[in-house]
């Protein structure tokens, strides 16, 4: 399997020096250089390395535009992992900070304190606002949470974590656990049976996962 370098991990978010740093395989929207230009954010995606170059993710102003691309490490500014991003929560002012999904965010916090400090954080619209500091969670957004672990945790403890984390009021929450082999999304490791195991080959289904 093809592993990203440590220093770029899927889910950091990234500031980039201009749009013209982004490779494309197809001619790129003509949404992305507005996009930049309002937030010049990137997210580094799930995928194979080439040729050295990073593979990220664009984001624009709707859930439609979302789009693919690869960008030179040199054209990097800022990175900022989900652990580094939900610090950057205690920041906001009060309207932003009393949106459901950021407003679970401070609740998630309290069922995860057992976790070291720099292994979990937000991702999706939550982390991305809090990198760019542009206003992309909206009140009915949910709160996706990345947990990086070395070892995927039993499936009893990952049922209770589970559990515990839908008694947190506020929005709806997803949660991945980041493994050096890839992702499986916690609802469906916390249930008994086959999973998915999100890898930067594509997924592979697994009765047990193990990382």
């Amino acid at each position: 399997m093809t592993q990203l370098p440590a220093r770029w991990r899927v889910h950091d978010l990234l500031r980039v020096t201009s749009a013209a740093a982004l490779c494309f395989e197809l001619p790129a929207p003509d949404w992305v250089a507005d996009a930049l230009r309002g937030a010049p954010w990137v997210v580094v995606r799930r995928a194979a390395a080439r040729d050295g170059l990073i593979a990220i993710g664009v984001r624009g102003a709707s859930r439609a535009q979302r789009c693919a691309a690869w960008l030179d490490p040199r054209a990097v500014q800022l990175r900022r992992t989900p652990a580094q991003l939900r610090l950057a929560a205690a920041s906001l002012p009060a309207p932003r900070a009393a949106l459901p999904a950021l407003r679970t965010l401070g609740g998630v916090g309290r069922v995860l304190r057992g976790l070291p400090r720099s292994s979990w954080g937000p991702g999706g619209s939550v982390g991305f606002e809090l990198a760019s500091g542009v206003a992309t969670v909206g009140a009915d957004s949910d709160l996706d949470l990345v947990v990086r672990c070395a070892l995927l945790p039993p499936r009893a403890r990952a049922a209770a974590l589970w559990r515990a984390l839908q008694g947190v009021s506020g929005s709806r929450i997803d949660v991945l656990l980041e493994t050096a082999r890839g992702a499986v999304a916690l609802a469906d490791y916390a249930r008994d049976g086959p999973c998915l195991l999100r890898t930067a080959e594509g997924p592979r289904l697994l009765g047990t996962p193990k990382p």
